[in-house]
C-alpha cells in the first residue's frame, strides 16, 4: 500500500533589536492530514519594511490576501500561475492601502500532491535541505542581483564588480511597490522526497546566518530543536541592528 508523504511544521519569531514586530507569517492545514491531502499545505513569511510606512500593516495585509487565495484556489487548474497572480494581487492590495509608501517582502510555499510550488518577492529566503546538501530555491530582488544578471547577460562574469555595487541590498521589488513587475516562482512544481526539509524565513534569519549555520540547524532531529538552534545562532551573533526574525520549517516524512 502506497504511503502519503506527511509534514511536520514548526515556527520561530522574535523582535531582534527592533521596537516592534513587523514580520508576519501564515500557515494553513498544517495539522489536518485530510485537508493536506485534499487542499494542500500553505506556509508563508512576509517581512514588513520598517524603513517605510507601517511595515506591520503591509505584511499583515499580504498574509491575509495570500491565505484567502489559498482557501479559494482552483486545485484542478495551474497552481503555479494562480500563485504568481495572487502575489501580484497581494501587492496591489498593499499598494492600495498604503499608497506606495510601505511594503513587504513575501516568500510563499504551497505543497500539493507532494509537490512544492513557491513564489517570492524581495529578499526573504526559501531553502531546501535534501540529504547533505542545502539549496537556496528563490532569487533575491535587490540591486546586487540585478547588477549580477546584467553582467552575466553581457558576458561579464567578474564577481569583483558585483561586490562593489552601491546600495547592493536595496530592494528592487516588494509587495506594495507602485509598478511591481517581477515575481520569482516555480513554473513547474518540485517533487518532494522523504526527509526533505524546507525553511522559509525573513532576512533577519537568512541574512544573518551562514549556510553552514543553517545546515547545522536543519540537521537536528526535531523541528522544534531546529528552530531553537536558529534562534541561538541569531542571539550569538548579537548584531547591533538585528532585524525582526521569522522562520517556518516544514519537514517531509512518511
Amino acid at each position: 500500500m502506497d504511503q502519503n508523504l506527511g509534514y511536520r511544521v514548526a515556527n520561530l519569531q522574535g523582535l531582534g533589536k527592533r521596537a516592534r514586530q513587523e514580520d508576519s507569517f501564515t500557515i494553513a492545514n498544517a495539522f489536518d492530514v485530510m485537508k493536506i491531502k485534499s487542499e494542500g499545505l500553505l506556509f508563508a513569511v512576509f517581512d514588513g519594511m520598517g524603513g517605510m510606512k507601517d511595515g506591520k500593516l503591509a505584511s499583515e495585509t499580504a498574509a491575509s490576501n495570500i491565505r484567502t487565495f489559498f482557501q479559494n484556489m482552483d486545485r484542478d487548474s495551474d497552481i503555479a500561475s494562480q500563485l504568481c497572480d495572487a502575489v501580484y494581487e497581494a501587492s496591489d492590495a498593499v499598494c492600495e492601502l498604503i499608497g506606495g509608501d510601505g511594503g513587504s517582502t513575501a516568500v510563499v510555499g504551497i505543497i500539493y500532491n507532494e509537490s512544492l510550488y513557491y513564489a517570492s518577492v524581495g529578499d526573504s529566503f526559501l531553502y531546501l535541505k535534501r540529504g547533505n546538501s542545502l539549496y537556496r530555491l528563490n532569487a533575491e530582488h535587490n540591486v546586487l542581483h540585478e547588477e549580477y544578471l546584467d553582467c552575466v547577460r553581457s558576458g561579464d562574469l567578474d564577481p569583483e564588480y558585483c561586490r562593489r555595487v552601491d546600495e547592493a541590498a536595496a530592494l528592487t521589488q516588494f509587495l506594495g511597490k507602485i509598478g511591481m513587475d517581477d515575481v520569482d516562482y516555480f513554473i513547474r512544481p518540485m517533487k518532494l522526497l522523504d526527509g526533505d526539509i524546507l525553511l522559509s524565513c525573513s532576512d533577519g534569519v537568512g541574512g544573518v546566518l551562514s549556510e553552514n549555520e543553517i545546515m547545522t540547524a536543519l540537521s537536528f532531529k526535531s523541528e522544534r530543536a531546529m528552530c531553537q538552534h536558529i534562534e541561538q545562532c541569531i542571539l550569538a551573533h548579537d548584531l547591533q541592528y538585528q532585524d525582526n526574525y521569522t522562520a517556518l520549517i516544514v519537514k517531509c516524512a512518511y
